[in-house]
């Protein structure tokens, strides 16, 4: 056999393989494109009082959205378009569970939180809990969040990550959404995980 067939023999055996690996490690539930993991457990406290899971949401579609309810802008409008865009879903928004979990626990109590929400669609839960909590949530999500300019005491903005991330039934990520998106991609998006 010449050195150039073994050589050929060898290699291909060897591509097929790495590719392979790097099929794996691109597509595995749960990892965007880049090969990093979105998403992961948390334990929060709702609106209600109640202490949630991301299991308590298997069997769902999630809509998890990052903000905090003092807000002037970004937050208020991405919760808007999640509503809208299960108000476009109709009865099969039953199966999605919208999320909106604070990076703000300071302020964003549970009374805070269920005021807030209610301006948003019926099926929200807003979620909060302690600064450890809520930094493993974010962590997960790769969110970013950071105390912005103060004025007073108590009247801080904070500059954080505006995205709404679509997950699967099985709490792996699916896709994500900007800041420039609507209720009708939204919707759309939703429809076609299904």
């Amino acid at each position: 056999m010449s050195p150039a067939r073994r050589g050929l023999l060898i290699f291909l055996p060897t591509l097929i393989f790495l590719t392979g690996a790097l099929a794996y490690h691109y597509v595995r539930p749960g990892a965007t494109a880049s090969g990093a993991s979105i998403g992961g457990p948390f334990t929060l406290t709702d609106q209600n009082g109640v202490s949630r899971s991301d299991h308590d949401f298997r069997g769902k579609l999630m809509l998890v959205y990052f903000g905090f309810t003092f807000c002037p802008d970004e937050c208020p409008a991405a919760l808007q378009t999640m509503s809208q865009a299960l108000d476009r879903l109709g009865s099969k928004a039953d199966d999605v569970a919208p999320l909106f979990i604070s990076v703000d626990p300071d302020r964003d109590t549970v009374p805070v939180m269920k005021t807030y929400a209610a301006n948003f669609h019926p099926s929200l839960i807003a979620l909060t809990g302690s600064r450890e909590a809520v930094a493993e949530a974010k962590k997960g999500y790769g969110i970013y969040a950071a105390k912005g300019k103060s004025v007073g005491n108590a009247d801080y903005t904070i500059v954080h990550s505006s995205i709404i991330f679509l997950m699967g039934r099985d709490g792996h990520y699916l896709t994500h959404f900007g800041s420039d998106t609507n209720a009708d991609s939204l919707a759309a998006a939703i429809t076609a995980a299904r």
